[in-house]
């Protein structure tokens, strides 16, 4: 994908909705300056070049009795079948992200579970049984310090 340039208008846009996607356009356009069509115009035109992707309702695992993050590297035997291993992932509700990475593992996973014996479960009777993985490593994050979206920086 091509690389957008933006002003610092969308910019405070971004950062805006980065903090509260649901910020009314109203209450953006006064922190702005600008009218509220103006700000939805420039939003369509962000969503438009691909630098606003959705938005998304954030759901805390723990309250919902998801106690265990994981961070799994995932070895594959060849990089013929990516795909077909990425596709069989997308299966498993308890991976909520995949990463194509460098380094000694070819995928790198998040996985939330209720507790050990869920995750035990879901690493060795779904993810290793799936075709073309040949070994795992599991981390097991202890605390979420914190979490975000990129942050825009309003140009100098």
């Amino acid at each position: 994908m091509a690389k957008v340039e933006i002003d610092v208008i969308d910019q405070k846009i971004l950062s805006h909705l980065a903090g509260n996607a649901r910020m009314p356009f109203l209450e953006i356009a006064r922190e702005c300056g600008v009218s509220g069509a103006a700000i939805h115009q420039r939003y369509n035109k962000l969503v438009a070049q691909g630098v606003i992707h959705g938005t998304h309702l954030v759901v805390e695992p723990k309250t919902l009795g998801y106690d265990v993050c994981a961070i799994v590297e995932v070895q594959t035997r060849d990089t013929a079948n990516y795909m077909q291993i990425v596709e069989a992932l997308k299966v498993i509700p308890e991976v909520v992200s995949c990463h194509f990475i460098t380094g000694k593992s070819n995928l790198l996973l998040k996985l939330y579970c209720r507790d050990h014996e869920h995750f035990m479960n879901v690493l060795m009777e779904k993810v290793r049984k799936i075709d073309g993985v040949t070994s795992t490593e599991t981390y097991i994050s202890l605390y979420e310090a914190f979490s975000r979206q990129v942050q825009v920086e309003e140009s100098k």
